[in-house]
C-alpha cells in the first residue's frame, strides 16, 4: 500500500510538471507569424525619434535604418513594405511592451547583452548595426581624447547600458565625473544643449544623429574614442522560433544580397541569373522561403522594395544622408568590416 501511494505521488508530480511545462510553452509560443498574417501588418517598436534610424515627419511618415528593416520584414511576408506599422517606444518601456505583445518586433537601438536575454526572456536574432559608446563635447573645450574628460559633468540616459559603461570607463581610468542622468533621451539632449553638462555620452550612432538636433550642431565634436561594444539588434520574444528565424534571415538576406551585388535596381536581372548562390537567394532554386513559412521569392521581395544592406545603410546614415557615418565595422567582411551572413543553401 505504501509503495502504491508513493508511486501515485510520483506519477502525479510528473503529470503536474508536464502540465506546467506545457502551460509555460503555450504562454510564450506566441505564433507571431500567424497572428501577423491575420492582422495584415507587422507591428514594429521603434525609437521615439532618432534621425537616420527612426524618425517621423510632420505627416507621420517614418524613415530610417531601423524603419527600413521593419519594412523589409513586411516585404518578406506581404510583398508590401507599407504593411509595417510603427509604434514609438522609449528605452524604459521597450522590452516590457514587446513582452506584452504590443509589438511583434523591436527595431530600435537596443544593445544585445546576456542579461537582457536571460532577464527578459527575449531573443536578439542577429546584429544589424555594430556600434560603441562615445562622447560629444563642445568644440570650445578643445578636447581630442576621452582621457581628457576628468572632472567632466556628463549627461547620460538612465536605465541604459550607456550609464553602466560610463561608470566603468571613468573608474578604469581613475577619473572623476559628475553624472547628470535623465529618463528620456530628449531630456538628455536638452540638458546638454542648454549647458547643464559639458559632455554627452551615448552610442556613437546616436551622437551623430542627435547632433543634428542641437541649436548649433557645428559647435560640437564627437571624440574618436569608442569605450564599449554595442551590438545593436532587432529583438523578439523567446520561444517564438518561427518568427525569430524570419527576422534573422531577413537581415541575412540583405547582407548576402549586398555581397552578391544584388540591388533594388538590378533585382530583375538577378532573377534570371544561373549562378547557384544568386538563384538560392532570389528563390529560383530550392525551397528556402517555404522552409521559413514564406514564399519562394521572399528575399527578392525584400531587395525589390527595400534594398540590400548597403543601400539601406548609405541612404539613412551613410554617404547619402546628413549623418555621413563611416561604414567602419558595418562594412562587409570582404571589405574590411565584420558584417557577415551565413549562406543561404
Amino acid at each position: 500500500m505504501r509503495t502504491f501511494r508513493g508511486g501515485l505521488l510520483i506519477g502525479l508530480a510528473i503529470a503536474f510538471a508536464i502540465a506546467a511545462a506545457f502551460v509555460t510553452y503555450e504562454r510564450y509560443d506566441t505564433r507571431t507569424l500567424k497572428r501577423t498574417i491575420r492582422r495584415g501588418e507587422v507591428l514594429c517598436g521603434v525609437n521615439t525619434g532618432l534621425p537616420g534610424f527612426s524618425v517621423p515627419d510632420d505627416k507621420g511618415n517614418w524613415t530610417g535604418f531601423d524603419v527600413d528593416f521593419c519594412r523589409a520584414v513586411a516585404s518578406a511576408i506581404f510583398d508590401d513594405p507599407t504593411k509595417a506599422k510603427f509604434v514609438p517606444l522609449d528605452a524604459n518601456e521597450r522590452f516590457k511592451e514587446l513582452q506584452n505583445r504590443k509589438v511583434d518586433i523591436l527595431s530600435r537601438n537596443s544593445t544585445w547583452s546576456m542579461s537582457r536575454e536571460t532577464s527578459y526572456d527575449l531573443y536578439f536574432p542577429a546584429v544589424a548595426y555594430y556600434d560603441g559608446e562615445g562622447f560629444m563635447v563642445p568644440r570650445s573645450r578643445n578636447i581630442d581624447s576621452a582621457l581628457a574628460l576628468d572632472g567632466s559633468k556628463v549627461c547620460v540616459q538612465d536605465n541604459t547600458t550607456t550609464k553602466l559603461n560610463l561608470a566603468d570607463y571613468f573608474r578604469a581610468n581613475n577619473m572623476k565625473y559628475e553624472e547628470m542622468k535623465f529618463g528620456k533621451l530628449d531630456e538628455v539632449v536638452k540638458a546638454y544643449d542648454t549647458g547643464k553638462c559639458d559632455t554627452f555620452t551615448a552610442d556613437a550612432s546616436q551622437l551623430y544623429a542627435l547632433r543634428l538636433n542641437l541649436s548649433k550642431p557645428d559647435d560640437h565634436v564627437i571624440l574618436p574614442d569608442i569605450i564599449s561594444k554595442e551590438p545593436l539588434a532587432p529583438v523578439v520574444r523567446e520561444r517564438d522560433d518561427d518568427w525569430m528565424l524570419i527576422v534573422k534571415w531577413t537581415l541575412y538576406a540583405m547582407i548576402n544580397a549586398e555581397e552578391l551585388g544584388i540591388t533594388s535596381k538590378n533585382i530583375d536581372e538577378a532573377l534570371k541569373s544561373k549562378k547557384p548562390d544568386v538563384m538560392r537567394l532570389v528563390g529560383t532554386e530550392g525551397t528556402y522561403g517555404e522552409d521559413l513559412g514564406l514564399t519562394k521569392d521572399w528575399a527578392a521581395r525584400i531587395i525589390r522594395h527595400v534594398g540590400n544592406y548597403g543601400e539601406v545603410y548609405e541612404r539613412n546614415v551613410g554617404s547619402g544622408s546628413k549623418l555621413h557615418i563611416p561604414r567602419g565595422l558595418n562594412q562587409l567582411w570582404s571589405a574590411g568590416g565584420i558584417q557577415y551572413a551565413p549562406p543561404i543553401r
